[in-house]
């Protein structure tokens, strides 16, 4: 059973742009009520995509710098990067399926 990675500013170019596979980066914080709405779907899609698409989960509160750089205005926001570039970003709390429908037009690139 794969778990989100903890991404951090100091991790970020190993787990995230220097990824061989996509990477779902889950932009959250402790205090969002919408965050800890999706929090189970996006634990369930890093156990279900393991091995093919990396989850991962950023503490905007901690790491305002990343927030800033991606122009992270609203939480939960996810990014979907491949090759080191984010190429699909979802804001607020969805469902699950919409979250998969993204990560899978990705992957059938």
């Amino acid at each position: 059973m794969s778990e989100p990675v903890e991404i951090n500013e100091d991790n970020f170019d190993e787990e995230v742009i220097n990824s061989s596979i996509p990477v779902l980066v889950d932009f959250w914080a402790d205090w969002c009520q919408p965050c800890r709405m999706i929090a189970p779907s996006v634990k369930q899609i890093a156990e279900e995509y393991d091995g093919r698409v990396k989850v991962g989960k950023l503490d905007v509160d901690t790491n305002s710098n990343l927030s800033m750089t991606y122009g992270i205005r609203g939480i939960p926001a996810l990014l979907i990067f491949e090759n080191g570039k984010p190429v699909d970003q979802i804001v607020g709390a969805v469902p699950k399926s919409i979250i998969q429908k993204k990560i899978e037009e990705v992957l059938s690139k």
